[in-house]
């Protein structure tokens, strides 16, 4: 199993029973009744997972720019941006009606290093090269905000992923698909990127981009009822 930390808005540690517990007062309750949970992300693997679980939701995606801090670690970062994302569309939203905000980030992370999103596709090619025939870890965090209170609840939940052997050929047959383009670590584990993964232990929707398990936990202690998309 993937390790999990979590996080409330004060940065106090949660464990998994915690968030299951009520929603501490201040918080919105029965938002998604009316208003569906609104999702700070682009991506349409969020989106998808979302739906499988029958989430009811909207997508407002969040201008925030994914630039680490000098120093900064990498379960910070990803929750830093997580936050950000959902923040930046909370206050968007303003406080009425009250809407819960979930935000995202996924990171890729090998030899203490965060790989980003490639520049092109000779990056992508370059960023493959590093991974395969690895272990590497993937890190995601996720943000529920209140966009009244702007109280927040956190998760990072982190993935450890073990890429096989490949050549220079493959790689480029696969970065010229364009899957890898838009991608952190230059792969897609749900594409036609699973071919270069021999093991994912931990969350396998946490590397896709949305751990689905403590996503759906968060979702619950707030009391965001799940129902037809």
């Amino acid at each position: 199993m993937g390790r999990r930390g979590y996080l409330n808005g004060r940065g106090a540690a949660l464990d998994a029973a915690h968030l299951d517990a009520p929603a501490p007062d201040g918080y919105p309750r029965g938002v998604s009744a009316s208003h569906p949970l609104v999702l700070a992300s682009a991506s349409p693997r969020r989106r998808e997972l979302l739906a499988r679980a029958g989430v009811r939701f909207e997508v407002t995606p969040s201008n925030v720019p994914e630039q680490a801090h000098p120093g900064e670690a990498p379960a910070q970062l990803a929750r830093r941006l997580a936050s950000e994302k959902a923040l930046a569309v909370a206050r968007q939203l303003g406080p009425a009606p009250s809407r819960w905000v979930l935000g995202a980030d996924t990171i890729v992370v090998i030899d203490g290093e965060v790989l980003g999103k490639p520049d092109d596709a000779e990056h992508a090619v370059a960023l493959l090269r590093r991974l395969v025939g690895r272990c590497h870890r993937v890190l995601t965090a996720v943000a529920l905000v209140a966009s009244d209170t702007l109280a927040e609840r956190h998760v990072v939940v982190e993935s450890a992923v073990t890429m096989r052997a490949a050549d220079e050929h493959e790689l480029r047959a696969y970065v010229a698909t364009g899957e890898s383009l838009d991608k952190a670590g230059a792969y897609a584990a749900q594409g036609s990127g699973r071919i270069l993964i021999a093991k994912i232990e931990g969350s396998e929707t946490n590397v896709i981009g949305l751990p689905l398990e403590e996503t759906l936990a968060l979702l619950r202690a707030a009391g965001v009822a799940s129902g037809a998309a």
